[in-house]
């Protein structure tokens, strides 16, 4: 669940990860991205991604089709220096720079995430869909204990 909003400046950054094609009709997204941190986990890629600029995690919605009904392609990875150096089995994207809506989360990971989503996608916020991310801090004393954020870009 969402416990409070900012609108926040953010730089450009870089993330390398791993990738799939999904969409959020009839629950596939989560069945996706579910997989991807799965194999995100089990294969430690964490530790494979070079250039890494801490093991927060970051999953990246991106390429929308059109908006958050039709396909659109999430990267499970983390933020790295350059966009140089990407693994064949990886894939590198560019978060542009602009205005994004921070949502700071409550409750407990990560039902709080999906709940957020829920709430987003309910809401009229006018939305870029170039790229929007969740940002999982890494430390938690427990899973559940996970602090997330999930930032929309808007402007």
């Amino acid at each position: 669940m969402i416990a409070k909003t900012e609108i926040t400046d953010q730089n450009q950054f870089f993330v390398t990860g791993i990738s799939v094609r999904t969409t959020n009709k009839d629950g596939q997204s989560a069945n996706d991205i579910g997989g991807l941190w799965t194999r995100f986990m089990n294969e430690n890629l964490l530790q494979q991604i070079h250039g890494r600029l801490s093991d927060d995690i970051y999953c990246v919605y991106t390429d929308y089709e059109s908006d958050y009904t039709a396909p659109y392609t999430a990267i499970l990875g983390c933020a790295v220096g350059s966009p140089g150096d990407v693994p064949d089995e990886f894939t590198g994207l560019t978060i542009p720079a602009g205005e994004y809506i921070a949502y700071h989360l409550s409750g407990e990971f990560p039902a709080n995430v999906g709940e957020a989503w829920q709430e987003i996608w309910a809401s009229n916020i006018d939305r870029k869909y170039t790229a929007d991310y969740d940002f999982y801090k890494a430390g938690a004393n427990s899973f559940a204990e996970t602090e997330a954020r999930i930032y929309l870009a808007v402007g």
